[in-house]
């Protein structure tokens, strides 16, 4: 009878550090959005890494992107991706194309620019991780798991600077192995930008076949 005792008091001991974890997860994710929504606008740097061990894969880049609202200009790998809060523009160089498409909410669920600073308030379940601490900075973890069990993202656990509440890292762990990793380098907000800093200037790419999706 003690025994059963004992494992009762510890079992609703675990119940409730879960649950402390999980409210005080969802406090800091609401503390990071409520701080990011306050901004109006937000240019950052980023170091974007993907690695998978099993298939010999490893490939770090850098990119940016500058966000206001729904709209973002982001340059990665070569590529320039423009939304102006109705059209998506995929500019490529290097073949000297554009694919230009419209954004439908429903179909693409991708953690796209304009998200991926708030991502996390709809279909996941949180709870707080470790803290770590890189060079001074104390860098709290929150565990994300998918509510969709079929989802190819296994976990992410996303890092939050304590003292900013501004996201740190980002660290996306694939059904199949795969991890994405994307750290934030420098992180600007509220800067003079161009009106015109995410419309498409169609007369600037004249040499370039232009696809429209739809």
């Amino acid at each position: 009878m003690k025994k059963l005792v004992l494992v009762a008091v510890a079992f609703m001991t675990l119940m409730g550090v879960n649950a402390q974890s999980l409210k005080e997860a969802k406090q800091l994710l609401d503390e990071v959005s409520s701080k990011v929504e306050s901004y109006d606008n937000i240019i950052i740097e980023f170091k974007y890494a993907l690695e998978n061990t099993a298939d010999n894969v490893k490939h770090e880049t850098r990119g940016d992107v500058s966000l206001e609202g729904e709209k973002y200009l982001l340059n990665i790998m070569g590529t320039t991706r423009l939304f102006d809060g109705e059209k998506l523009y995929t500019i490529i160089p290097e073949d000297e194309e554009i694919n230009i498409s419209s954004y439908n909410p429903q179909v693409d669920q991708d953690i796209s620019p304009s998200k991926m600073l708030t991502f996390y308030n709809n279909g996941y379940k949180s709870e707080l991780g470790p803290v770590k601490d890189f060079k001074g900075r104390k860098i709290q973890y929150v565990r994300l798991t998918p509510i969709n069990s079929n989802a190819e993202i296994k976990e992410i656990l996303l890092g939050i600077d304590k003292q900013t509440k501004h996201i740190y890292n980002l660290i996306q762990t694939q059904e199949n192995g795969t991890k994405v990793t994307i750290t934030v380098n420098s992180f600007k907000t509220n800067q003079p930008l161009p009106q015109t800093l995410f419309n498409f200037k169609e007369d600037r790419y004249k040499d370039y076949y232009i696809n429209r999706l739809d």
